[in-house]
């Protein structure tokens, strides 16, 4: 198959640059001259992601503040709903990215246009009407991460001060501490980091996050265990919770087994930036879809791995009495250094999670900027080197625009910090439309399944029965939160 080569037009140095097709670059140049920056086949510079570092930024999307409601989560559904439960959202989600992998590229597979983001894909292939649908739900649901991210990070936080204070006061003293400084520090630390360009210069961010996971997810599961061990059983029973000191009536029995699968699907939420992680990986061969194919599925059976280990360990240890963050809730009080350690890792793993998360929205806003300000000092780029080493570039949208976002999230994260119900509800809502519906509409389109075939059938069979479970998590979700908003004021910084 032959490809036109575009030819880009000599620079002020006398430099030629060729583009080939699908990161087949050729250069002259004049001798005296250094390479020019290679870019791939759309005109970007060239992308250098891998398997792993594909496999990296998802399981830093995953596995996070969502791991450690996992053990609440299996305490509600029991020994027999809630290992099946997570297994089965596993094999959903997996099936749907694969699904999704294939609209990265319209037409050919290889050589086919980009389509950069989520959105770019739908618009490519559904239509503006549904790209307008699509990016309200996409934007408003990382928002709300971003806000889930911040509460678990400063729950986290407020862990490791009163993990001191247990251990020098004892486990009778009630050590109150409010989560919203917390929430102010976190948003600190983001206001930060949220300066870095895009989501390619965070690949480092996204393996340290990993690795942070791997650690406290270990740590978490040995801890569970040496309960168990002290305990010198398992505990909890097939159906899962009947009473947490008071007896739990059947309406709340109900709602929060749907709170539950809530949790378990917010646990897995990557779906809602697949492409913009398949936008970073090397040009073919083989394909980005091939590629990212691979990723997922490494990931999704690592995260499984986990999650099945946190969940069920936990609920062994616990019981009923498994508190809805395994590493914040103090079923463990000994050894309390052990403790700090793992928060400490969840607050640098959720620092890489929010950034992996958020950055999709400042790309889409900083993008509609530049289209309609070209040229602007509003959107122009100022190299900055701080030393010999470090060196990133800025500009007056990103600063102002990525600071007032992160502020937001921060003082909704304050006025809202209940970890369970808030993390509930937004895998609630975003499991159907991003995680399911719209990779089964695009597929259905990209690949001209016939309408009332056999495959077409199924497809929408999955579509529907995943709304039926997302919905009825979400008003589980709504019920805890008006619950809990009972007994919160969010102004008691010392409460």
């Amino acid at each position: 198959m032959s490809h036109t080569v575009c030819v880009a037009p000599l620079d002020n140095r006398g430099m030629e640059v060729e583009l080939g097709a699908a990161g087949d670059h050729v250069e002259s140049r004049s001798e005296a001259e250094p390479p020019k920056l290679l870019v791939d086949d759309d005109g970007r510079p060239l992308r250098t992601g891998t398997l792993w570092t594909a496999s990296a930024h998802i399981i830093t999307a995953v596995i996070g503040s969502g791991v450690l409601s996992l053990a609440w989560g299996v305490a509600q559904l029991g020994w027999a709903a809630g290992p099946a439960v997570m297994v089965l959202f596993a094999a959903v989600i997996y099936y749907t990215s694969t699904l999704l992998t294939e609209c990265y590229r319209s037409g050919d597979p290889v050589f086919g246009p980009r389509n950069r983001t989520y959105i770019d894909a739908v618009r490519a292939t559904l239509g503006e009407s549904k790209e307008r649908l699509c990016c309200a739900i996409q934007l408003s649901n990382l928002f709300g991460i971003g806000i889930g991210v911040s509460i678990a990070a400063s729950v986290s936080m407020q862990a490791i001060r009163r993990a001191g204070c247990f251990h020098y006061r004892g486990h009778d003293d009630p050590c109150h501490a409010s989560t919203s400084p917390y929430i102010a520090i976190f948003g600190v630390m983001q206001v930060v980091f949220s300066q870095i360009p895009d989501l390619d210069k965070v690949w480092w961010l996204s393996i340290v996050a990993a690795i942070m996971s791997l650690s406290y997810s270990t740590i978490g599961v040995s801890l569970g265990a040496a309960e168990i061990v002290a305990n010198r059983g398992l505990r909890g029973s097939l159906a899962g919770i009947i009473s947490t000191g008071a007896r739990v009536t059947v309406m709340q029995k109900v709602w929060r087994n749907l709170q539950a699968f809530g949790n378990i699907a917010f646990a897995y939420g990557f779906s809602i930036i697949l492409l913009e992680i398949q936008d970073t990986i090397k040009s073919p061969p083989p394909s980005e879809a091939v590629v990212m194919k691979k990723a997922t599925a490494v990931s999704v059976a690592v995260t499984t791995v986990i999650y099945l280990l946190c969940g069920c360990v936990g609920y062994a240890a616990f019981g009923s009495a498994a508190p809805d963050n395994m590493l914040t809730g103090f079923g463990f009080y000994e050894p309390f250094w052990l403790l700090d350690v793992a928060n400490a890792f969840v607050v640098v793993h959720l620092v890489g999670t929010y950034q992996v998360m958020t950055q999709p929205v400042f790309a889409y806003v900083e993008r509609r900027a530049s289209a309609a300000w070209p040229g602007s000092a509003l959107v122009r780029e100022t190299d900055v080197r701080v030393g010999r080493i470090m060196a990133f570039s800025v500009s007056p949208i990103r600063m102002a625009w990525r600071t007032a976002y992160v502020c937001v999230t921060t003082a909704v994260a304050m006025l809202l910090p209940f970890f369970g119900s808030v993390v509930g509800f937004i895998g609630a809502v975003s499991f159907w439309p991003l995680t399911v519906y719209f990779p089964v509409e695009m597929y259905i389109a990209h690949r001209r399944v016939a309408r009332g075939s056999t495959q077409w059938l199924l497809l929408h069979a999955l579509s529907a029965g995943c709304l039926v479970v997302s919905i009825a998590a979400a008003a589980g979700s709504i019920a805890g939160v008006v619950e809990e908003l009972k007994a919160h004021n969010p102004f008691c910084w010392s409460c």
